[in-house]
């Protein structure tokens, strides 16, 4: 299993906005099960850390390639709202780490 984070770098002051916009993405990519559930945080400038920063992660069984042919397209509904996120953001990135879980696991006495 694994985790994947997608990072965005918004413009000053569109952080909320941003990770308003990117969870309510997320949702209707999990209402056509097409992600499981993902949880999204950011910081603008309230908080140590890089600013302007909004983060979704979520979980996925495999890593596998978007343009197989088993894909389904993803909602209009999430276009629009990606659309609206690349106007308030300058840059963005997406991450891969393998979940520890139990069955990774190795012995360590």
């Amino acid at each position: 299993m694994y985790v994947v984070r997608r990072v965005w770098k918004t413009k000053p002051g569109e952080g909320r906005r941003v990770a308003s916009l990117v969870a309510a993405m997320g949702e209707e990519y999990e209402s056509v099960d097409k992600r499981s559930p993902s949880r999204v945080y950011f910081n603008t400038s309230t908080l140590p850390g890089k600013r302007n920063r909004v983060y979704m992660e979520w979980t996925e069984e495999v890593i596998a390639s978007p343009y197989r042919d088993d894909v389904v397209a993803s909602p209009q509904r999430a276009q629009d709202l990606y659309a609206k996120v690349g106007e308030l953001t300058t840059d963005s990135w997406i991450e891969f780490y393998e979940l520890m879980t139990p069955d990774k696991a190795v012995d360590v006495g």
